[in-house]
């Protein structure tokens, strides 16, 4: 099978690989149903659909991660069988994933380079990777240096790493699941100004993204996929958010409001003048106070770089503070352990759930029951019955759609995981609970499940700490909304706000 040999400026919106009659099938759950999908030279078709409607496994067959059930693909007109990715990557198909594939111990140059090493006569040409990892930091904006190992580097960062190994292939369709997932606004402004240059070389693009209106401005063709079947197809001048959500979800979706008819509870968490600083000295949270009543929700909004994960992560206990004081009610946590500040009603979801929230060769159930295995233990023996009531009640709870919790976690969909991590950290019956990015990642049905399970959480006591870097999900369910930069609190503000002032405390400007 040959690469593309074409000149992309004379053949600008002609098909390029098309899905027929596209279907598959896992055991008895059918993923795609007969899709027919195609996708054009040195345009952006934007895929949208919610959470197992078959967008990642469309885009795993067209880029050669697994091959369909039935149905064929065409490139350049000619049927076309993909056995890898290998072949699909020679072809010019390359595709960045939605969740990072990344090897932590390795440097930012050996993993762009991992599995197609330049070689020159006596091994691997280091210089020449370290030259074309720069060209490729430098175009994306961001100043890493290659030799730097990607498990210290910040998650928006590891996904640039990522999109920068998409990029160095010269591919010439490029397939984005979810590229901006754990971007700033800066570094999303960044990245479609790339796509634009790549589609102007007659480079075609397929965006996928849960961010609606950040995937409207660049698309340039939507497709919707409901339940492994296309809903809908259009040019980019005959939709807008109403017309995605429609077809998506099948009416007008939001994510809620804060809640109320109740009054809020004593102090639940008190921080007190906290400062966290980098190995190097770099105070990444500054001198930061901050307090959350028992039945309230607080979400924390900055750019990236803000502080609010470093926050998050000290209160949690992940991170040490250099200075000042947290408290859950009375008990100051100071040098105490993640297990003991859980024992004691402190529970963390955190920003990425794959590395950090899940364990992938448990099941459903085992990951439920993680943080409060410890119930179950007397002596040397587990009390399974109790666990796997546990396990029922918390699937229920938090309305997790699985075959049952001895299903692989991996089978499940962005936004069912979520819930998972979720569910695991409220069976500790925590009286605070921290959520970082609790919606990244997810589509906008099981956005509105998440806060409207967190807003029911509220208000029965439970004190809710957020944070987003979605201006809308801070006027969802939050009280109070504290904008942070450069690790220091902005402003406060209510309900009430508007989404200007939110961003312009936080240093963002709003896009035209």
């Amino acid at each position: 099978m040959k690469p593309f040999n074409v000149n992309p400026a004379l053949l600008k919106g002609e098909v390029i690989l098309q899905a027929r009659n596209v279907s598959k099938v896992y055991g008895s759950t059918h993923a795609l149903k007969g899709v027919n999908f195609e996708i054009r030279r040195g345009e952006v078709t934007t895929l949208f659909g919610e959470n197992g409607a078959g967008k990642s496994t469309l885009m795993k067959i067209l880029s050669g991660v697994i091959t369909p059930t039935s149905g064929e693909i065409l490139l350049n007109g000619e049927e076309s069988v993909f056995r890898s990715a290998t072949e699909a990557r020679d072809c010019g198909i390359s595709i960045i994933h939605q969740e990072l594939n990344l090897a932590p111990n390795m440097n930012v140059r050996d993993n762009i380079f991992m599995g197609r090493e330049i070689r020159r006569a006596g091994g691997v040409d280091y210089a020449e990777e370290a030259r074309i990892t720069r060209h490729l930091m430098a175009a994306l904006e961001e100043e890493i240096d290659p030799l730097t190992p990607v498990e210290t580097l910040r998650l928006g960062q590891q996904q640039i790493v990522e999109i920068a190994r998409a990029l160095s292939v010269n591919a010439q369709i490029l397939i984005m699941d979810e590229p901006t997932s754990a971007l700033s606004a800066a570094e999303v402004a960044v990245l479609f100004q790339v796509i634009r240059d790549l589609t102007s070389q007659g480079v075609a693009i397929v965006y996928i993204s849960h961010h609606l209106e950040e995937a409207l401005e660049i698309t340039d063709r939507a497709v919707v996929l409901r339940d492994g079947v296309m809903t809908a197809y259009a040019k980019r001048e005959e939709i807008d958010l109403q017309w995605i959500v429609r077809h998506m979800v099948g009416n007008h979706f939001d994510l809620g409001s804060p809640p109320q008819g109740y009054a809020f509870g004593a102090r639940a968490l008190t921080v007190k003048d906290l400062t966290v600083q980098s190995k190097t000295g770099i105070r990444l949270v500054d001198n930061l106070s901050l307090a959350v009543q028992a039945g309230e929700i607080v979400c924390l909004y900055g750019l990236m770089g803000a502080g609010r994960t470093e926050l998050l992560e000290t209160i949690a206990g992940r991170l040490r503070q250099s200075s000042g004081q947290i408290l859950l009610q009375d008990t100051d946590l100071s040098g105490l352990t993640i297990s003991q500040r859980i024992k004691l009603g402190l529970a963390l979801v955190p920003e990425d759930r794959q590395r950090d929230g899940l364990v992938q060769t448990l099941s459903v159930g085992e990951n439920l029951s993680l943080a409060s295995i410890s119930e179950f233990v007397r002596g040397l023996v587990l009390s399974t019955r109790r666990e796997k009531q546990l396990i029922s009640e918390s699937i229920r709870n938090v309305t997790v759609k699985t075959a049952g919790g001895d299903a692989a976690i991996g089978s499940l969909s962005g936004g069912n995981q979520q819930k998972v991590v979720i569910g695991k950290m409220l069976a500790t019956r925590p009286k605070v609970i921290l959520l970082d990015e609790p919606s990244r990642g997810i589509d906008i049905g099981a956005k509105a499940e998440v806060f409207r399970l967190l807003a029911e959480s509220a208000s029965r006591g439970l004190a809710v700490v957020y944070t987003t870097s979605e201006v809308g999900e801070c006027l969802s369910i939050a009280h109070r909304i504290v904008v942070m930069s450069k690790g220091r609190i902005s402003a406060i503000f209510d309900a009430s706000v508007s989404k200007e002032r939110i961003m312009a405390a936080s240093g963002e400007s709003m896009v035209a």
